[in-house]
């Protein structure tokens, strides 16, 4: 295969440097474009090498209630009542549910210490500590988790999943064609907490995948209601998510102990449209997101369908 040598290559790669990486010199970026190639074959490659043993990700990893309501609403979208039913809200345009398996959790985890494992070079998220999970998880995005089977599974949970539910729980439908996405892992000796921020997205999701037995305390995420003028405290839970718009204010507390792990992904439109007045920056991040009305009386078709415009090349960070 052309690509035979291409992991071996990838591993044997010069990495730049953290203090570059922190400073997003120039030469990074061009570290990630110009092996973008070969990155890509060596995940192909690793995959390759290990399919005896790897996990292919899939939607049986998700919680079986909720994927029993999604797929049928793609059936119906009439029965999209029923993946509404399963979210609680927190505070307005702020939603909880469980997302992942309980059962299939140690299976992920599993998959994502063998990525960490492979020896290939990933980026972890600018203006955030390099720690052990911290990977950019999308295709517009330097250095991602390219890995072919990984990417299939991400493109099914962000079309199947995260944009009808957010469409149907936030309305953000028209400024939901591009996607976005992150983990990363908070340490009380690395990072510890988030300041109170809003997302450069039209909605954020954001997964805790802990393991029922890793137990952690801090690191409570505040919601600042601005209707209210109330904050509300909430608590991650090992397989919940919690989706919300990007304009609601939020901080994260210091962990204080243990590690809380978490998958974050976005969607917003094309050219880093987002529903007015939720322009804003990811950990004071700068982008150059521009807010826009959100379109309202859509139909629960047009809902449960995916976007057939390109992919652009913008990225929050």
């Amino acid at each position: 295969m052309k690509h035979n040598n291409a992991l071996a290559q990838a591993r044997a790669l010069s990495l730049p440097s953290r203090e570059a990486s922190l400073k997003r010199e120039a030469s990074v970026s061009h570290f990630w474009n110009n092996n973008r190639k070969l990155l890509e074959d060596a995940w192909a490659e690793w995959e390759m090498e290990n399919k005896d043993s790897l996990l292919i990700p899939d939607e049986t990893l998700l919680d079986p209630k909720l994927r029993k309501a999604i797929n049928e609403a793609w059936e119906n979208p009439e029965k999209e009542n029923a993946v509404a039913d399963l979210w609680e809200e927190i505070i307005s345009g702020v939603y909880a549910a469980q997302f992942f398996d309980l059962e299939r959790l140690a299976d992920f985890r599993n998959y994502l210490e063998t990525v960490v494992n492979s020896e290939i070079p990933r980026r972890a998220p600018y203006g955030i500590q390099l720690n052990r999970y911290g990977i950019m998880l999308d295709p517009r995005s330097e250095g991602h988790l390219a890995a072919p089977n990984f990417q299939a599974f991400y493109n099914d949970m962000m079309n199947r999943y995260m944009r009808p539910i957010a469409r149907l729980l936030l309305g953000t439908y028209g400024y939901d064609n591009q996607t976005f996405g992150f983990s990363i892992q908070y340490n009380p000796d690395k990072d510890k907490d988030l300041h109170a921020h809003t997302d450069a997205s039209a909605a954020t999701l954001n997964i805790n995948i802990n393991l029922p037995d890793e137990v952690f305390t801090g690191s409570q995420v505040d919601f600042h209601d601005k209707s209210t003028g109330k904050t509300v405290q909430t608590i991650f839970e090992p397989g919940k998510a919690i989706i919300h718009r990007g304009n609601v204010p939020h901080a994260t507390h210091s962990i204080t102990s243990g590690q809380r792990s978490n998958l974050v992904v976005w969607l917003y439109g094309d050219r880093m449209q987002i529903p007015r007045g939720g322009a804003s920056s990811y950990g004071n991040i700068g982008n150059s997101a521009s807010a826009v009305d959100v379109t309202e009386n859509i139909s629960p078709r047009e809902r449960w369908s995916v976007p057939d415009g390109p992919k652009d090349t913008f990225a929050p960070f």
